[in-house]
């Protein structure tokens, strides 16, 4: 079945997407940012489409749909009920000193389901028995990757829904994820995962700085893109998807840390789609004491070292334009003159790139002052969070980079307090951002000696490429656009 349906599916276009031309036949958007040039019926097709017509779905409308959903640009919103149903999912719950009522709510939260597998994880008190629930223990405890992969083992159904024991859902949760399976090349949905609301001053934090809430935009995920990976909190998989992998089957054990981004990377490595839903939303609680919230981003961070050393590149900490890299540099070693010139002739050359494009001026100066920008926020992100350890020897030893590594702390996060207004305020929240940052690069380095690797610590200088990929075509209908790798905005 393709991904475009006219029957089952309604697209939305990606917020990051700007049309351009006489025509709106130029794109420029999805992640990694691109440009693409659509035929005139291309257009036209893509016109109906955000109107919410009806479209035939011929050979070349399916294959340019596609397309786009494969850049980001377009994103499959199927409709409830057009998937399996909740009778084909099984629903198992990784758990370890997990209270009973916690475990009934999470089955009182999933009816309908053909079954439920609690793996209790070698508690130090067994898992009492769970109405409605089958209960299968380990004797020793292997981790959450491990227990996730114990009750895909036992799962006889089509699909499976994974549910930490921290996470909070509500009947009809499920609904929505199904509908993206109507689609038989997608392996993996994942819903909105938002922090529960408390008093404490790390509730309120997680509640605008999560590390599972990956936001409202809904989003197709890959390595390298603007949502990489998708926490397994609370996921729906394709049965036959995850033991179809080469190598592991399901969640790697080796992991305890790390295992659900990997999954999600080796299931894209082997042509299956990945999906963010952020319609759907549950709810997890946060750490509740200061050393456990430290404690998990530092374990974060440390599970970077073996991701990297499995999919090589994909871990890169910063990805920005060799030219943005330059510019900032320049910028802060106190020559931002010389920043400033390089930043003036990345934007004249991107606009040569684009000198055939309707508006390409325009075009080039909003890319590349957009670019720089998003570079800027990278490499400060780059310096406090990944990087801060070598950093804070840098700015012992000397002040301008010691203004530097202090502007690359505060500036960011008193935008992004400005920005979301969380409920903290302004020197509280830059404090526990700096704490959150600083324990997830601790862990990170930590990580990078165990591995005696580099890896995951080493930024990723690409240039902007010299020539555009695709097929360029001139006959009419919705053929495969011209496309054109552009410095990321976004």
């Amino acid at each position: 079945m393709a991904v475009f349906r006219a029957d089952v599916n309604r697209h939305l276009l990606d917020s990051s997407v700007r049309r351009a031309g006489d025509d709106g036949v130029v794109l420029i958007g999805g992640s990694p940012l691109v440009l693409m040039r659509l035929t005139t019926a291309g257009s036209v097709l893509l016109d109906r489409i955000q109107n919410g017509e009806p479209i035939a779905p011929t050979p070349a409308t399916t294959a340019l749909v596609d397309r786009l959903v494969d850049c980001g640009i377009l994103h499959p919103c199927p409709l409830i009920g057009s998937g399996p149903s909740p009778g084909d999912v099984t629903v198992v719950i990784p758990a370890f000193g997990t209270d009973a009522a916690t475990l009934v709510a999470i089955v009182a939260g999933c009816p309908g389901v053909a079954a439920v597998i609690v793996v209790d994880d070698a508690s130090r008190r067994p898992i009492a028995p769970v109405v409605g629930a089958t209960v299968i223990r380990h004797e020793c405890n292997r981790g959450p990757g491990a227990a996730r992969t114990t009750g895909l083992a036992a799962t006889t159904t089509p699909y499976v829904a994974f549910v930490d024991a921290d996470v909070i859902v509500t009947a009809g949760w499920l609904d929505g994820l199904l509908a993206h399976h109507a689609d038989d090349r997608v392996a993996l949905v994942a819903p909105r995962v938002v922090s529960t609301a408390g008093p404490g001053r790390l509730a309120r934090y997680e509640s605008v700085r999560s590390p599972l809430d990956l936001g409202p935009a809904i989003a197709r995920v890959r390595a390298g893109t603007r949502v990489s990976y998708v926490p397994s909190a609370a996921i729906l998989c394709r049965v036959k998807a995850l033991r179809g992998l080469e190598g592991v089957a399901g969640f790697d054990a080796r992991l305890r840390f790390g295992e659900d981004v990997d999954l999600v990377w080796r299931l894209d490595e082997a042509g299956w789609q990945i999906r963010y839903a952020p319609g759907v939303i549950v709810h997890h609680e946060p750490r509740a004491t200061w050393r456990g919230w430290m404690a998990q981003r530092a374990h974060y961070g440390g599970s970077a070292a073996p991701l990297a050393a499995r999919h090589p590149g994909a871990l890169a900490p910063v990805r920005v334009s060799r030219w943005s890299a330059a510019t900032w540099l320049a910028i802060a070693a106190g020559w931002p003159l010389l920043g400033g010139l390089i930043s003036v002739a990345t934007t004249a050359a991107l606009a040569r790139r684009l000198r055939t494009v309707p508006g390409g001026r325009r075009i080039a100066l909003r890319l590349a002052g957009l670019g720089h920008l998003y570079a800027g926020r990278s490499l400060a992100a780059g310096v406090t969070r990944s990087w801060w350890p070598f950093a804070v020897v840098a700015a012992v030893a000397s002040h301008r980079a010691r203004r530097a590594v202090i502007a690359a702390a505060a500036i960011p996060a008193i935008i992004d307090w400005v920005r979301t207004r969380p409920p903290l305020d302004l020197a509280t929240y830059v404090g526990l951002r700096i704490v959150d940052d600083a324990s997830y690069g601790a862990g990170l380095v930590a990580g990078a000696v165990r591995a005696r690797s580099l890896d995951a610590l080493r930024p990723d200088f690409s240039s902007w490429p010299n020539r555009p990929t695709g097929t360029r075509t001139s006959r009419p209908g919705p053929k495969q656009p011209d496309e054109t790798r552009l410095p990321a905005a976004h």
